[in-house]
């Protein structure tokens, strides 16, 4: 199971895709779209890669390690499905999509 892999996208590079670890990406992308804010301006990356670390299944993420990368591979691709949003300025601050559906 561990080799079963997804393509996810970049919204930095239109057009492009990655194979990623699934079962990582997918228990990334649950718990950053949990804890991450539905209003604008949303939290800063630092503090989402916080946020997200005690949510995390130790298996795949043993004390936290190489979370702010799935967190920013979730941020791009969910920015490129456009299931969250970066606020105006900086520093980069995001924030899930209300999709009025519901």
């Amino acid at each position: 199971m561990g080799e079963d892999k997804l393509t996810i996208e970049n919204v930095g590079q239109p057009g492009k895709s990655y194979r990623v670890d699934a079962a990582k990406f997918l228990a990334m992308k649950t718990v950053v779209l949990k804890v991450l804010p539905t209003e604008a301006p949303g939290m800063t990356v630092a503090d989402l890669i916080a946020a997200v670390k005690p949510h995390l299944p130790e298996d795949l993420f043993p004390g936290g390690e190489t979370a702010g990368w799935w967190v920013k591979a979730v941020q791009l691709d969910q920015e490129a499905k456009r299931v969250i949003a970066r606020a105006k300025g900086s520093p980069v601050r995001l924030h899930r999509v209300q999709d009025g559906r519901g």
